[in-house]
């Protein structure tokens, strides 16, 4: 009797302890609309939580540029090494351009015009007029939001299908916002608001699973300058997550150096 007694409350308070952490993580449960008054803090710890996590992405991408006066396609091979390096090869049956970034330094030739850039990550601020480092460009392909949402203190804004975040105190040039999908609690889209009526806009349209890991799948990137709309489509393919990764780049010799 003693026994059974013993045994009965042991599972009485397995029982208990399941439903209370049951109840504490029900709110942030994906559902398929927003929850009404989520704190933002067990939000942001949710969404830290399914962000993808990878060291290292090997990928092959079919680009689609499209500026409303020309649209072309490109293949690209990508390779990513969390923190180290970002590397893209164009082809368009063979290589015709190759660009590194690094924490310290960005670098690319193509070959039409037979020109190269070698210098810091000004050259790409300076085209989205954004003060973007290495890790902001990495989240960005890797289906991660640009600024890191464990850090800072955030607001949320009220949207009928969206968990949307934005910086309490915003430091950047732009205005950041974070729209994640309520069902997957991954990120949707990321908005920003730039100077002169500029806008960035990056969504997220699909993710594949690869190794057990979320990685985008088809991603859209919208860029504004209030005149012309630019649009640039990524659609990631035999995306895999190698132990090892090489960045071969050598600027080829002749070629003229551009100025920014």
């Amino acid at each position: 009797m003693h026994l059974f007694y013993l045994k009965s409350r042991f599972l009485f308070i397995l029982l208990v302890i399941f439903n209370f952490f049951a109840c504490k993580t029900l709110t942030v449960l994906p559902n398929n609309k927003p929850i009404k008054n989520l704190k933002t803090s067990e939000l942001t710890s949710a969404l830290n939580t399914t962000a993808p996590k990878i060291s290292s992405l090997r990928s092959r991408v079919k680009v689609i540029y499209d500026d409303g006066k020309r649209k072309q396609q490109l293949i690209v091979n990508l390779r990513i090494k969390k923190s180290k390096a970002l590397w893209l090869s164009a082809n368009m049956i063979v290589p015709v351009a190759k660009l590194l970034v690094t924490p310290e330094s960005v670098s690319f030739y193509e070959k039409f015009q037979k020109t190269f850039y070698d210098g810091d990550i000004i050259f790409i601020n300076k085209i989205f007029g954004t003060n973007f480092g290495y890790e902001n460009i990495e989240s960005l392909l890797l289906g991660k939001p640009v600024l890191d949402i464990k850090k800072g203190k955030w607001e949320q804004i009220k949207h009928p299908d969206f968990y949307v975040l934005t910086p309490k105190i915003n430091k950047e040039k732009f205005k950041p916002i974070f729209f994640f999908d309520p069902s997957t609690l991954l990120l949707k889209e990321q908005r920003f608001i730039l100077n002169n009526n500029e806008s960035l806009i990056i969504f997220y349209n699909d993710f594949q699973k690869v190794e057990g890991k979320f990685l985008p799948s088809n991603t859209m990137i919208i860029y504004s300058d209030g005149i012309i709309q630019t649009k640039i489509s990524l659609e990631y393919t035999r995306s895999e997550i190698p132990d090892n990764l090489t960045f071969p780049f050598n600027i080829p010799e002749g070629y003229s150096r551009i100025k920014v």
